[in-house]
């Protein structure tokens, strides 16, 4: 289980998951147990994980399948000084250390899909969730959930073909708070890094570790759709697609279909 005394056992950081961490055997979504702690003043580094979430959810409200004791779902409180229209790099930094922990300790070749999902083999095998609070222009706090498939056997129909695992890619079972461990850590570096060098060194490893750069995509939108080859991320995290016309849009916020 992902006890506290377990995770703290061998954790190379300073801050993260050092203030607090709180264990549920079960509960509704940790974004959601993370968020009420973040209103009451909780510090950053406050981790809150659950063997099983039973309202786990992903990017738009969507349900994130959350089988007891088989993946990692956690959730981390930060609050670095940010101006609000940059909190997406938080997202970016998040990717970077979700996948090289899982090249790392797997050795999978996990490749990130923008904005927030990690695919090995063109399916998903984590995906992040960045909730933020900001106040007067400013970043107030952010909430950033982790949900990754570790030892996670099978997925109902409707996920079989998208959604895969660690055990399923690799015929082997993982210690869960040993992937977590490695995640706070670099999680950690990363932030360091971004607010020492900017977000320049995070957006690079970022693009070196993408699924999406100069493919063939569809971009689903709350009201339109586009379908060319993703270009490049300009260095505010947003997706450029030039069309089959050669007119190149900028993307913010949209769902990727891989073509």
């Amino acid at each position: 289980m992902l006890l506290p005394s377990e995770i703290l056992d061998g954790l190379a950081t300073e801050v993260f998951g050092r203030k607090e961490i709180i264990h549920f055997r079960e509960t509704d979504s940790t974004n959601a147990r993370a968020r009420k702690l973040a209103d009451r003043g909780a510090p950053e580094g406050t981790l809150v994980v659950a063997e099983r979430q039973t309202q786990g959810r992903g990017r738009k409200g969507r349900a994130w399948f959350s089988p007891s004791g088989a993946g990692i779902y956690a959730s981390l409180i930060l609050r670095p000084s940010m101006p609000a229209n940059e909190t997406t790099r938080i997202t970016f930094l998040t990717a970077v250390a979700a996948a090289e922990t899982l090249l790392h300790q797997t050795e999978l070749d996990v490749r990130i899909k923008w904005p927030n999902d990690l695919l090995v083999n063109g399916k998903k095998i984590a995906g992040i969730l960045t909730e933020v609070n900001t106040e007067k222009g400013a970043l107030d706090y952010a909430v950033v959930g982790l949900g990754m498939n570790v030892n996670t056997p099978g997925f109902p129909d409707d996920l079989r073909e998208k959604a895969t695992s660690v055990l399923i890619e690799t015929g082997k079972r993982f210690p869960r708070t040993g992937i977590l461990r490695e995640y706070l850590k670099r999680q950690e570096e990363n932030l360091r890094r971004l607010q020492t060098s900017g977000f320049e060194p995070i957006l690079r490893r970022w693009k070196e570790l993408a699924d999406t750069i100069g493919r063939r995509i569809r971009v689903e939108m709350t009201d339109q759709t586009y379908v060319g080859w993703a270009e490049d991320i300009d260095p505010e995290g947003v997706l450029i697609l030039k069309d089959r016309e050669g007119t190149s849009h900028r993307i913010v916020s949209g769902d990727v279909i891989l073509l």
